[in-house]
């Protein structure tokens, strides 16, 4: 047996399983990860092929041309945006660069599985404050701040719940933390929200040296294979991500994509009208089948089925999987009666509802 042994602190991580086993072959539906449900922008598209050529180059983030057309769309400061292999590989940097081992770094309940994994990684202590049914509770994580705390994360709009605390809840929190205290905002599905409430967090960043804002290309643009994401932060800690980030951790490709994609205005207004009307649409037929469905402001909700044997989420997701239809199961967030489902075609939503009915014997309510 060999002598070497990780890290006892992490040796109770698991690996990170995407639900993608289906029972047969053929097209598969997956709707179980909240990806774009109308692919990329042509224009992302055409933008990797013509870059296709220049595969033997190392990338070059500084003259891409992304952050400049990132900080046009919202008019920020191109110099205090970092960009990453996906939001996730920022997650874990700053983790990297602002825990001691021991130090704590607070989530939610139901919040983002990657903030206990990457603080887990980083030498560092997972906090979990309780949420207040389904959306976060400023108080709960006040509460549980202490003296070793030194990141709070929060998921706005959070993934798996579909739900949103507004701009007041969050400068309550920000108000209410130390200095010494770095609030890391993940927006993944800002674009997704209409609410005059809500606040993507570019606001405080504006406002504080202590708050990042964390983006992705993989939702509204449907680039999750690039894997692209963004951060926008104060210069201070862009330079320190800088300092310690892979330097060439951002594809040529994904570079591209991402840059053709934020300026495919007329595609971005396509796809924001399509999930409107598909989460309203088949919330209200999964309602007509007697599910609970949890209100949405992004591109998936949650569904609660019945507790009773024939019934269950976990037999509907199996049920769903033999048919080439994969949701979400959502145990692993302690939600075990639930199933999240992503926004997908309209087809595959037409598809996944009379599928659901005919699991819990109903007729078809797909028309």
């Amino acid at each position: 047996m060999t002598a070497l042994k990780p890290r006892a602190s992490i040796t109770s991580l698991i690996r990170y399983k995407p639900n993608l086993t289906t029972g047969r072959s053929g097209p598969v539906i997956r709707l179980s990860a909240n990806e774009g449900a109308l692919g990329p922008s042509p224009n992302a598209i055409d933008a990797m092929s013509r870059v296709m050529g220049e595969m033997h180059r190392y990338p070059s983030v500084d003259s891409s041309g992304l952050a400049e057309a990132i900080a046009r769309k919202h008019g920020i400061d191109a110099d205090r945006i970092v960009f990453g292999c996906g939001s996730d590989e920022l997650i874990s940097l700053v983790c990297q660069a602002y825990l001691e081992p021991g130090d704590e770094a607070i989530h939610t309940q139901y919040g983002f599985v990657m903030f206990p994994h990457a603080t887990t990684v980083a030498g560092g202590v997972p906090v979990v404050a309780a949420d207040n049914g389904f959306t976060v509770s400023v108080d709960n994580i006040l509460d549980k701040v202490g003296p070793r705390t030194r990141i709070v994360f929060l998921a706005n709009p959070n993934n798996p719940t579909g739900t949103y605390i507004p701009r007041d809840e969050v400068q309550r929190l920000r108000d209410g933390l130390r200095d010494d205290i770095l609030l890391v905002l993940d927006a993944a599905y800002a674009e997704f929200v209409s609410r005059n409430d809500y606040a993507d967090g570019i606001e405080f960043v504006e406002a504080n040296e202590n708050v990042v804002m964390l983006r992705t290309f993989s939702k509204l643009y449907a680039l999750a294979g690039m894997r692209l994401g963004w951060g926008y932060m104060p210069h201070d800690v862009a330079a320190v991500l800088h300092g310690i980030k892979a330097p060439f951790s951002v594809s040529i490709p994904a570079l591209a994509a991402g840059l053709a994609a934020i300026e495919d205005q007329a595609f971005e207004d396509r796809s924001l009208s399509h999930n409107r009307v598909m989460v309203d649409w088949t919330s209200q037929k999964l309602g007509e089948l007697g599910l609970e469905v949890c209100p949405t402001v992004t591109n998936f909700f949650l569904t609660r089925f019945p507790d009773e044997q024939g019934r269950t989420a976990g037999e509907c997701y199996a049920y769903c999987a033999e048919r080439n239809i994969l949701l979400r199961q959502m145990d692993a967030y302690g939600l075990p009666g639930y199933l999240r489902m992503s926004v997908g075609t309209e087809e595959e939503m037409q598809l996944v509802v009379d599928t659901v009915a005919a699991f819990l014997g109903q007729e078809p309510v797909s028309a």
